[in-house]
């Protein structure tokens, strides 16, 4: 498909600066584009491939001011980030097109008792236990697991090999990728007086409200007693573990390989970055932000920035890496003085001594 800057620009209601019938035939990122694509420039680090990109369209910022002749056509937008991001969605439905359609391939295993909604689209290979409740316009891809008493709202996409323990319940909206479980056993174990461990029975369930995204290999456990909650529009990366009984506020947007422990409650509109770990039964507030790699093991406040690990407030935690860095140079200058010191000690008793003759 190839499409004007024309056509691009009207769709995104922007303006145009340069050749309005430039085409394009695919999206890039700026640094690799090429004649026929179409890039966006959103982060100033980035602004030094503008300048050097064969990309015949480039997005930008309403605002922007080239610091250098341009050889593309510029198309300036209010937001160029979420403005691409429409763009792919579009880009997406055509190249991947989902090419399923309704009805239930073979071999499945589907109880009787089980309540299957109109529009839906069943892979082969997977099993479906007693008494689920399955929406109608769902697609549940090859080799997934869905446990009794599980119930799945509309519109909801679960990717191949996702396992859906029993008594789950799903809303509206929702994709799971491949691989995803949800409502395994809380990691609950009670140390005995010989050393060995009790396993604690895990007979809570996971509550997955509307327009979730979680994805793959991510797992979500099920609450000791009660529900762990991953609330409306929450979206949780690849690899994440949620503990039991956690609470994953609305909104909130948690990035790969981090770690919630049990009964913790994340605020809503909180923003966790990669690797992040957090302590067990804390309450963050509302518009947290964690960078990466930090750990967290108190409660927060509301629209906080924490870094590091422990972590420290952002300002904080900038001025300690900048005494970090200098930390070898610091201890040189110690050992330096120390030395000096020590001469002067030398000499101040030599002195005394000298007087005290």
């Amino acid at each position: 498909m190839q499409f004007t800057a024309k056509q691009i620009s009207e769709f995104l209601d922007g303006t145009i600066e340069g050749d309005e019938t430039a085409t394009v035939k695919e999206l890039s990122k700026i640094e690799s584009g090429g004649a026929g694509s179409l890039c966006f420039l959103s982060n100033p680090k980035y602004e030094s491939y503008l300048y050097t990109t064969q990309a015949s369209v480039v997005i930008v910022s309403r605002d922007f001011v080239p610091a250098q002749p341009v050889n593309c056509t510029l198309i300036k937008v209010k937001d160029p980030y979420s403005s691409f991001s429409i763009l792919l969605e579009k880009y997406n439905e055509v190249v991947n097109q989902d090419r399923t359609t309704p009805g239930i391939d073979q071999p499945c295993f589907i109880h009787p008792s089980a309540k299957i909604g109109k529009n839906v689209y069943i892979g082969a290979f997977c099993t479906i236990e007693e008494n689920v409740v399955i929406g109608d316009n769902c697609k549940i891809h090859t080799q997934v697991y869905i446990g009794a008493d599980t119930k799945i709202g509309n519109d909801v996409m679960l990717y191949p090999g996702v396992k859906i323990y029993n008594r789950t319940i799903l809303g509206n909206r929702i994709t799971i990728h491949a691989n995803a479980v949800i409502g395994s056993d809380g990691f609950g174990f009670a140390p005995q007086p010989d050393g060995t461990y009790n396993k604690i029975a895990q007979i809570g369930n996971v509550v997955v409200e509307d327009d979730v995204e979680i994805g793959a290999n991510t797992t979500i456990d099920r609450a000791t007693m009660g529900s762990t909650f991953i609330r409306k529009g929450a979206k949780l990366d690849n690899l994440i573990q949620i503990a039991h009984n956690v609470d994953v506020g609305a909104h909130s947007v948690v990035a790969a390989q981090s770690g919630i422990s049990g009964s913790t409650k994340l605020g809503d509109n909180s923003v966790i970055g990669g690797q992040v770990g957090i302590a067990g039964h804390l309450n963050l507030g509302k518009g947290t932000q964690v960078g990466a790699q930090a750990g967290i093991n108190f409660n927060t406040e509301d629209n906080k920035q924490w870094h590091g690990s422990p972590a420290q407030p952002l300002k904080e935690w900038m001025r300690s890496t900048v005494i970090f860095k200098k930390l070898p140079d610091v201890e040189k200058r110690v050992r330096e003085l120390e030395a000096k010191i020590a001469e002067l000690n030398a000499l101040i008793e030599q002195i005394t001594t000298t007087q005290n003759r």
